[in-house]
């Protein structure tokens, strides 16, 4: 039922240190010679592994078609495509700026309409006073002056009075 106490041969492992597993074996398949492509064989690496590798260098290089530059884009080109975007972009910030102004916008034309009548009104008034003034109206007799004189004595004091017809 219980166990005999066994002693641990492997060190215990501190936090951070690495795990050490052992790598499965992978199965290798056989390439027969034939299968090898000219130029290329079995090479041992600085660290001992052996591996396949080109042993001679490539044929020819292939020559490569001389390229045409093509011409850069002008600057003025540049410019207008990148400021083509911010133009729109103001245009039509502006057009909801005033889609939102509108009413307001007629209120003031309104007021400013009332503004112009009033003052109109204020200016053509005294004209047509003075107009009929001077026709002296319909049949109307000379013009009466009347003085009147008007004292009181003290601030609560009675108010007496004299009318002068000239």
């Amino acid at each position: 039922m219980h166990e005999p106490n066994r002693t641990i041969t492997t060190p215990a492992t501190r936090y951070g240190d690495p795990i050490h597993r052992p790598r499965p074996i992978e199965p290798h398949t056989v390439l027969l010679p034939t299968d090898i492509p000219p130029g290329v064989d079995w090479v041992t690496l600085p660290n001992g592994v052996r591996t396949l590798a080109y042993t001679q260098p490539h044929a020819a290089p292939v020559p490569v078609a001389e390229c045409v530059q093509p011409e850069g884009i002008p600057r003025w080109a540049r410019t207008t495509a990148l400021l083509a975007p911010t133009l729109g972009g103001g245009i039509a910030a502006a057009g909801f700026g005033i889609s939102y102004a509108a009413p307001g916008v007629l209120a003031m034309a309104e007021a400013l309409w009332a503004t112009v009548a009033f003052i109109a009104a204020g200016t053509l008034a005294p004209l047509l006073l003075r107009a009929t003034r001077r026709t002296g109206g319909r049949g109307a007799g000379p013009v009466q002056h009347i003085t009147q004189n008007i004292t009181a004595t003290g601030v609560f004091g009675r108010a007496n009075g004299i009318i002068n017809h000239r």
